[in-house]
């Protein structure tokens, strides 16, 4: 570091913060666009960077009903991974995973993409089988996959209890280029790659409503702060979408859940990776901070409340239990709830509305973080050229009518036990 970085540093940390550049420009918004995209999340805001970028569409604004980062974008356990096995899932993922690969390169900033490696436990031998199915599937798309033995295992966390009388680690599949990123750098990276490009990034302006032409086409959005006019309307909500999207009546294929998540106070290093238990539900790993970061199930009732109940919380506590009893040493710090919207087979949607003008991200189930860079290139593709980009093929709305389903139950969320 230089002294003028050092002086820069001090000068502005005694300032009591206000001496900062602005990391995005906080725009007003404009009486019209070429593109409006709901949702100042990662996905909304790397759907506007990649329009920016990739297809030189400026006329951008991203409205944003609080602040940004104030949604799930902040509300995740950060991990990225593509072992998924399906096609359909498969070059999609692997896709996300190549570009959060060089997501820091490309923006300038660093969103501490950390590939520390992902391990999903194994604790039977059809779970075993699954895991060299979903492998090898893994290996012929070019993905990174390796199956350990029990020895390969506590290798790589010496710490676990693999003689636990009801689930003894058998093995497990690693995926070295798994890992974890950091949630609010990622948002705030592409907020400000986007808005170098020219985005309009509008915070504190809640859509209340849709306008629509003559001819039914949806021209533009009604919001808290005015009308704003648009050629085309993306709308990337995360657990709002189904009511979103039921101003212009549309009733999507969704169900909205509470995941929560927590975190323990700060310890060293102990963990490699990220850990999850094969025979329930729980994944964990390790923050920059030293916190253990982990998390479990869906609260199993419908609800649009950042909040989560207690028996899931003791839930998650067992699962981690069952696996590293040390980690009942630790106290837990807080915790946090993101809604998630449920698909009916756990994939997502990237596709146009049956309504003209209208495009739709949404149903992320568990995955949502993990594909943000995947999600907003291939709905800036299909904004942008009203085509789906060759990875998200699959992810149609109307698979739900025509039986066409990609069913991984969300893929490392729920574990194969039969």
């Amino acid at each position: 570091m230089t002294r003028f970085s050092v002086f820069s540093l001090a000068k502005n940390a005694l300032s009591g913060h206000r001496l900062w550049e602005r990391t995005w420009r906080d725009a007003a918004p404009r009486d019209a666009y070429d593109v409006v995209i709901v949702g100042g999340g990662g996905h909304g805001l790397a759907t506007a960077y990649y329009l920016a970028k990739e297809h030189g569409v400026r006329s951008v604004a991203v409205v944003e009903k609080g602040w940004i980062g104030g949604g799930n974008a902040g509300r995740n356990t950060t991990i990225i991974r593509s072992n998924y096995e399906l096609e359909g899932n498969a070059a999609f993922y692997e896709w996300s995973m190549k570009l959060w690969e060089g997501l820091e390169q490309d923006l300038n900033y660093n969103a501490m993409v950390s590939q520390r490696g992902v391990l999903n436990l194994c604790h039977s031998d059809a779970q075993r089988d699954a895991y060299a199915r979903r492998g090898n599937a893994m290996r012929m798309n070019g993905v990174d996959a390796e199956l350990l033995d029990k020895e390969g295992v506590r290798r790589l966390a010496p710490f676990l209890d693999f003689d636990q009388a009801r689930f003894p680690i058998q093995g497990g599949m690693y995926q070295p280029r798994g890992g974890t990123a950091r949630h609010d750098a990622v948002v705030w990276g592409y907020a400000r790659g986007a808005s170098d490009r020219g985005v309009d990034i509008i915070q504190n302006c809640e859509v209340t409503g849709f306008l629509r032409g003559a001819d039914g086409r949806i021209t533009g959005v009604e919001t808290t702060r005015g009308v704003i006019a648009a050629g085309r309307v993306g709308v990337a909500v995360a657990g709002n979408s189904s009511r979103v999207a039921a101003m212009v009546g549309l009733r999507l294929p969704i169900e909205s859940h509470v995941l929560q998540a927590f975190v323990s106070e700060a310890l060293k290093p102990v963990l490699p990776g990220v850990i999850t238990f094969g025979a329930g539900h729980f994944y964990v790993s390790q923050s920059d901070k030293g916190g253990l970061v982990f998390g479990g199930d869906i609260d199993g009732y419908n609800s649009y409340a950042s909040r989560g109940n207690l028996p899931v919380v003791e839930d998650v506590c067992e699962g981690g239990m069952a696996i590293m009893p040390m980690i009942g040493r630790a106290r837990l710090l807080r915790s946090w709830g993101g809604i998630c919207d449920m698909t009916m087979d756990g994939s997502p949607i990237i596709d146009r509305a049956p309504v003209d003008g209208l495009y739709l991200n949404a149903g992320w189930c568990y995955g949502g973080f993990k594909a943000t860079p995947a999600s907003g290139w291939c709905f800036a593709h299909l904004i942008a050229t009203d085509q789906p980009h060759e990875t998200a093929t699959r992810y149609r709305l109307d698979r739900f009518a025509t039986g066409h389903l990609i069913d991984e139950k969300g893929q490392g969320a729920q574990p194969n036990l039969h």
